[in-house]
């Protein structure tokens, strides 16, 4: 009696796939805005305070589309807003504080 050689599969594995995993559950696009030091150091400090307080990591893309959201979630009409500084303000007062 002559015995067959088991033949062995080869099961081709997905190529690795690089970089961070994706954990957008909706689309999106890479954007570049330009930030003041001051705006990238309290970012910077709000995120170790939030990981501090709640043991929780936030960056800076995070918190950004975060108080985005917020902005527009709330209902705030701000189509009439006619400068930077006014749409800050406008933002200030609405949350209760006053603006630089």
């Amino acid at each position: 009696m002559v015995k067959k050689a088991a033949r062995s599969r080869q099961v081709k594995k997905a190529p690795a796939v690089r970089g961070r995993p994706p954990v957008h559950s909706e689309t999106w696009s890479k954007v570049s805005v330009v930030l003041f030091d001051r705006q990238i150091v309290h970012l910077d400090r709000l995120a170790t305070d939030i990981r501090g307080t709640s043991g929780k990591v936030l960056n800076r893309a995070e918190i950004i589309r975060a108080l985005i959201d917020g902005l527009l979630d709330s209902g705030m009409d701000i189509t009439a807003t006619a400068s930077e500084a006014e749409l800050r303000a406008r933002v200030a007062r609405r949350l209760g504080s006053s603006s630089r």
